[in-house]
């Protein structure tokens, strides 16, 4: 579980302070995926890393009770110096896993030839994708964090095995996923909400906040 409670954030723009939430409070239940509809440039990312842990509250508390991944896509504990192979195996013992698994399984999940052994600094974004997307999916959580603006791969080949082993594992986990599109939501959930003037509002399916979403 996840869960917010009375949780503040906003930020200095240099002109005004742009509210994020506003003492929002709401759950993430396990075997309930979500999906959040908002804007772009409303504060998606931000509600990620703060599940994440990644980024704090100005105010309330944010408690988490289960496994939670990094976003898809974040790059954060990932060193550009070193390659793919010795980052695998770092982020493996971070998480008290077998190295060689880790390792192996990114190998072959990203399958990045020779550029494995070479440091990530030389890799495109779409390698980098590739690379951080295997990661989160070497790790089992119970609860994944998809942002749709994090960088995508093009790789049909990566996207249809990592597909396949996302699907699979949200057989028995959970997944929030922010988008400014309700179609990004479908193929994840039926539970959905919507970030609007500061508050996370809920609802039991997407249809329902499709149409707050639409209306706004």
């Amino acid at each position: 579980m996840i869960e917010f409670e009375n949780v503040s954030k906003s930020f200095w723009t240099g002109k005004r302070r742009k509210v994020i939430l506003d003492r929002a409070s709401f759950r993430v239940e396990l075997g309930r995926s979500l999906g959040i509809l908002a804007p772009n440039g409303t504060g998606k990312t931000t509600i990620i890393q703060m599940m994440a842990g990644l980024e704090k509250p100005d105010e309330g508390r944010i408690t988490r009770t289960c496994r939670v991944s990094f976003p898809l896509g974040f790059m954060g504990g990932v060193s550009g110096k070193h390659s793919a192979h010795q980052n695998a195996r770092d982020i493996a013992r971070l998480y008290a896993l077998d190295p060689d698994y880790v390792e192996s399984f990114c190998r072959w999940l990203c399958d990045l030839g020779e550029y494995f052994e070479m440091p990530i600094s030389t890799y495109s974004s779409g390698m980098k994708s590739r690379f951080t997307f295997s990661l989160m999916l070497a790790i089992e959580f119970d609860i994944y964090l998809i942002d749709e603006g994090m960088p995508s791969t093009a790789d049909v080949e990566f996207n249809r095995k990592a597909g396949s082993i996302l699907r699979e594992r949200l057989k028995n986990a959970t997944v929030v996923i922010v988008s400014h599109q309700a179609a990004t939501l479908e193929k994840f959930c039926r539970q959905a909400a919507v970030l609007r003037n500061g508050q996370l509002y809920m609802f039991d399916s997407l249809e329902e906040a499709r149409r707050l979403y639409d209306y706004a």
